[in-house]
């Protein structure tokens, strides 16, 4: 059985095999450690917020789909702005991010994805409550099973290059609004809407 293990491990499936059992474990591991958190984050619908509060809110326009696990979800933004490299985006999801969304503007580009199992996991390690792409992602099947809110224009199997190319920190405008930094994103199954301050 040792040898087999360690044939398997060595081929390029095992690898693989290998790598994806690992995901399913530090997902599994963060699910549980998330679920009361979980539960508060999507205690909120967007409809009901722009009932309350429509006159102080940013609307974002429909044409986003969710991948992630949790369709539900919203925290204080972070953004990126880039084009076809997501060396940042890497970077950014590696650090801790606690009650935060990260927006990646991507410049809408259907060309490849900007985030992938990988980095969805690293998302869910360090603590974020979501993401939103303005551009692709892929591995959507695995992304579908993280406790994660991943909302984005498609899907691509190309990865991005990486050449550290882009920026952070800055107001970024796609969808109709800005999204700032500091600011609060709250996604849910009917769309996506922006508030300067927390709504609930």
């Amino acid at each position: 059985m040792s040898t087999v293990n360690k044939n398997m491990v060595g081929s390029p499936d095992g690898m693989h095999d290998v790598q994806g059992a690992s995901l399913n474990r530090m997902c599994s591991l963060h699910r549980q450690m998330n679920l009361e958190e979980a539960t508060t984050t999507m205690d909120f619908k967007t409809a009901d917020l722009c009932d309350a509060h429509s006159d102080v809110l940013q609307i974002a326009e429909p044409g986003f789909r969710s991948f992630g696990g949790h369709s539900r979800f919203h925290g204080e933004i972070v953004t990126l702005q880039l084009f076809e490299d997501n060396s940042l985006v890497s970077e950014t999801l590696g650090q801790t991010g606690r009650g935060k969304v990260l927006v990646v503007d991507g410049g809408g580009s259907k060309r490849c994805a900007l985030l992938g199992d990988l980095l969805a996991a690293s998302a869910v390690e360090n603590g974020w409550n979501g993401i939103l792409v303005n551009g692709c992602i892929r591995d959507s099947a695995e992304i579908a099973g993280m406790p994660l809110g991943v909302i984005a224009l498609a899907t691509h199997p190309l990865k991005s290059v990486k050449k550290g190319i882009g920026e952070k920190d800055l107001p970024v405008r796609f969808a109709g609004v800005t999204f700032r930094p500091g600011d609060y994103l709250y996604a849910d199954e009917d769309g996506v809407i922006l508030s300067s301050a927390p709504l609930h």
